[in-house]
């Protein structure tokens, strides 16, 4: 990737809570909307990972499907601009139905992202069928589950394809090399993410090595102080689950309504984050404080900094 000049995580997480200028306009509807439904199977078993590998019966993949279909025809019928990130607990594209929904999603015209979090284990041809200026996916490479040549083959036929994607690794020693040669092999304009390990200190050399391979990494080395702060999500961003229930985001468990009945507009609107700290990228990536809708603008969900 090119060098440019990014800002200083350490400066930006220093800011006040005012509003900082934001990628998205505000005022015309616009909703983000975080989906995670009942699925929790997973073709990997990454030891870090607190999902791991799990098997879904036949009815739990029943009601994954037609929890999605109901959620897809929702976004359908709405009648302001959405945006999308699915965060599975599990591998949804090696499902038919959310490579469907994303394909048909990525065609309306007032959907403006659609997105993933995959592991990438499933074959990409499908995005043939969709909507590049709308579809994006937020790829994972979990060295020890998949061969890198199979991994990197793939993001390189994404590329090839005209797919926005980015391409993350987690922060385990043991992962340097691999997230060095990614990055070697990666087509430069490809992000390549790194996050912090789950409970995981990093001295500053280590820091440094992390940071060589992605310069933003200083964002996710330590948990973001969000107590009182401004924050996007209940706004304009909501995470929603299989059955309609609206909160602002995965992290808070309070309920604002219903996406099926409408009761949870009444609860939208600007409040601060009631939680002390926010640790996790699809959470304090809207922590207005930290400026992040300027480091990401037009590539928020997906999480392609802006490198223009």
């Amino acid at each position: 990737m090119p060098a440019v000049p990014l800002p200083d995580p350490v400066a930006l997480g220093s800011a006040g809570s005012g509003r900082a200028g934001s990628a998205q306009p505000r005022g015309d509807g616009h909703l983000t909307i975080l989906y995670r439904g009942p699925l929790a199977s997973c073709d990997y078993d990454c030891p870090y990972c607190p999902f791991a590998k799990r098997r879904d019966s036949v009815e739990q993949l029943r009601a994954d499907r037609a929890a999605l279909e109901r959620f897809a025809a929702w976004v359908a019928a709405a009648d302001h601009p959405v945006s999308v990130l699915f965060t599975p607990w599990g591998e949804g594209l090696v499902r038919s139905w959310y490579r469907r929904t994303l394909v048909e999603l990525s065609h309306l015209p007032h959907v403006r992202r659609v997105a993933i979090q995959t592991n990438l284990s499933h074959r990409t041809s499908w995005t043939s069928d969709a909507d590049p200026a709308r579809l994006a996916l937020w790829a994972t490479f979990h060295p020890g589950q998949v061969p890198y040549e199979r991994f990197l083959g793939k993001a390189r036929d994404l590329a090839e394809r005209g797919i926005r994607y980015s391409v993350g690794i987690v922060g385990q020693p043991e992962h340097l090399a691999d997230a060095r040669r990614l990055r070697a092999d990666l087509p430069d304009h490809i992000y390549l993410w790194v996050n912090a390990a789950e409970g995981r200190t990093y001295t500053d050399a280590e820091a440094a090595d992390w940071t060589a391979v992605d310069p933003l990494f200083g964002h996710s080395r330590h948990p973001h102080p969000s107590l009182g702060r401004a924050c996007r999500t209940g706004d304009d961003v909501v995470s929603v689950d299989g059955d309609g229930t609206v909160r602002r985001c995965h992290f808070v468990p309070t309920v604002l309504g219903n996406l099926y009945d409408g009761s949870f507009r009444a609860g939208l609107g600007p409040r601060p984050c009631p939680l002390d700290m926010c640790d996790c990228h699809i959470g304090y990536v809207h922590l207005e404080p930290l400026g992040l809708y300027d480091v990401f603008a037009g590539g928020i969900l997906e999480r392609i900094p802006n490198l223009a």
